[in-house]
């Protein structure tokens, strides 16, 4: 069965793969805030990256107590094969829209 990502599904998906060994709730949060100008809850963020996990996209361990936690561990979240593929269809069928759009999209300031 084919999976199509939503908006946050693919931006989610660009922030872990941005933050490679440190992507975890929070980080992938402040990023998406940071580069979207968006707010967005932790709880939003879980649950898209829930869907992501059920699609097989992402996969998620626990990494290694630190003491600034109070020695709790940090859920880390990675692309697997199956998300990185899915971003690159994403990609090619945006570039494909936008390429077929040209002419149509351009304006001067």
């Amino acid at each position: 069965m084919k999976h199509y990502l939503g908006e946050l599904e693919e931006l989610a998906l660009l922030a872990i793969a941005s933050l490679v060994s440190n992507a975890y709730g929070v980080s992938v949060k402040e990023l998406l805030e940071e580069r979207t100008g968006r707010t967005m809850t932790i709880g939003a963020l879980h649950s898209t990256i829930t869907r992501l996990e059920e699609k097989g996209y992402v996969t998620s361990y626990l990494g290694e107590p630190t003491q600034e936690r109070g020695g709790r561990r940090k859920r880390l979240y990675e692309l697997t094969k199956s998300g990185k593929a899915a971003l690159h269809e994403a990609k090619s069928i945006r570039d494909d829209l936008w390429l077929s759009a040209k002419a149509e999209l351009s304006y001067t300031k």
